[in-house]
């Protein structure tokens, strides 16, 4: 079946009453069959259908057996992580969202676990890798500067090495990449944002087809208890449904909006990976279907004003986030990555005056005419 078809209807099928839509299971215990043996619900922070309904589904449209739905982005993050033991040593690339790098630099620490910042993964020599690094993590297309990772050619070079390898997809989601098929081990999104597509639920999903992986993972979830209510996996699967569609529209109009950014004296530079100038445009062409629909450009501070922009604007929201239906704006270096070190952000290429869009499915001429009038309005 195509994507959006199995979007529609994979996931469980009412059996029993023949709802079109799985029901949320409210209940927080399921009475067992006798003393000696226990139902497939028991206690939903374990098991609850709505969850699985929900977790059989993204699985589905990854092309993959197993999925994991957890409270929140950062809770599919940090499952993932919970792989990794004292001593060990994972990879990142050198601009991931900022509460994977708050994460990584506060807590590993007194967990004995390492981390190197990788500034490109496209030229690293695993040759050279440590023998204590376990895990590769990626964002590609990075969070914020949009820079593109060759996944398969990672992929390939960390396996020889015995290395997991871990893809955040947030940015892509399945409909316009598919980590797993390009290699990786563990794809995972915070699902708060495209696929449930409104900003009206916080989720996390971690896909995998590896059993004995998943069977970890399984079990530090229930352990830990990060999981999603069955509400929320309800909502999450309604959102689900409609991704294929949203992101055709949130498509169209991230490259119409990048194209306007770049031809405009208000930006110094666009961060975009669907633009013929972007270094990383062939490739994710190579291995996605679509360049997603955030934005980072570099605001021209000399000639506009930043405050007086943000303030004209009426259709981008200034907001962290991204993914949902309605246009958002934010500034990287204090809203979503403020976590980073202020001399780290300068060697990244985080400045003050780089501004992060994430394009909803609005009318296209009027986000242009909003960007515009913004823009005009702040000229100093």
């Amino acid at each position: 079946m195509g994507f959006n078809t199995t979007a529609i209807h994979g996931g469980f099928i009412d059996q029993e009453k023949k709802a079109v839509n799985y029901p949320i299971y409210l209940s927080s215990t399921f009475a067992q069959p006798d003393v000696e043996h226990e139902g497939e619900y028991c206690y939903s922070r374990g098991n609850n259908p709505t969850r699985a309904s929900v977790e059989k589904l993204a699985a589905d449209i990854e092309g993959a057996k197993h999925g994991i739905a957890t409270s929140s982005g950062m809770a599919a993050t940090s499952l993932v992580f919970e792989l990794l033991n004292k001593g060990e040593k994972v990879l990142i690339n050198d601009n991931v969202y900022g509460g994977t790098w708050r994460f990584v630099s506060n807590l590993f620490e007194k967990r004995g676990v390492e981390y190197e910042i990788v500034n490109n993964f496209n030229d690293y020599d695993f040759d050279k890798v440590d023998e204590n690094v376990k895990m590769v993590f990626i964002e590609t297309p990075s969070n914020p500067l949009l820079e593109v990772t060759d996944i398969r050619k990672v992929a390939d070079a960390a396996h020889k090495k015995g290395i997991l390898v871990v893809v955040d997809n947030t940015f892509m989601t399945a409909y316009l990449q598919k980590p797993l098929d390009l290699g990786a081990d563990i794809v995972e999104y915070s699902a708060t944002k495209y696929y449930g597509g409104h900003s009206d639920i916080l989720a996390g999903l971690v896909i995998l087809n590896d059993d004995e992986l998943f069977t970890r993972l399984k079990f530090i979830n229930n352990t830990l208890g990060g999981i999603l209510s069955p509400i929320d996996s309800f909502l999450l699967q309604r959102g689900i449904k409609t991704l294929g569609v949203r992101l055709d529209r949130h498509l169209s109009n991230a490259l119409k909006i990048a194209e306007y950014l770049e031809g405009i004296d208000a930006t110094e530079e666009v961060y975009y990976p669907g633009l013929k100038s972007h270094k990383g445009y062939e490739l994710q062409k190579k291995q996605a279907n679509g360049a997603g629909a955030v934005i980072s450009f570099k605001f021209n501070e000399n000639s506009y004003d930043l405050d007086k922009f943000v303030s004209k604007l009426k259709l981008f929201s200034f907001a962290v986030s991204l993914g949902g239906v309605e246009s958002l704006i934010c500034r990287p270096s204090t809203m979503t990555h403020e976590s980073y070190a202020k001399e780290l952000q300068e060697k990244i290429g985080i400045t003050p005056n780089l501004i992060r869009l994430s394009v909803g499915i609005e009318d296209v001429e009027d986000l242009i005419k909003d960007l515009d009038d913004a823009f005009n309005y702040s000229r100093k």
